[in-house]
């Protein structure tokens, strides 16, 4: 599974051809976590409190770029990394 972002202890990561609805990975001390995108819901997993408002806050910046993330991902084409949360 690719690495688009890391920051923070916490990884970000797609798969290739993952299912809907566009989403993303999340690995945070041996937590993880799937986000959406659109609606940056937890999707299923879970986070610490802080942790999650941290991917929350990435994403919201990010969203443009985790979607373009997503539709490489769907073509199985190399993925863009993303700016880290500094």
């Amino acid at each position: 599974m690719p690495e688009i972002s890391r920051f923070f202890g916490i990884t970000v990561q797609m798969y290739y051809s993952d299912h809907e609805p566009p989403h993303f990975h999340v690995r945070y001390s041996g937590q993880k976590a799937l986000i959406a995108i659109e609606t940056l819901a937890l999707l299923r997993g879970g986070l610490s409190p802080r942790a999650l408002g941290l991917v929350t806050e990435w994403a919201a910046l990010h969203r443009a770029e985790l979607i373009e993330d997503w539709n490489l991902a769907r073509a199985e084409a190399q993925l863009k990394p993303i700016a880290p949360l500094e």
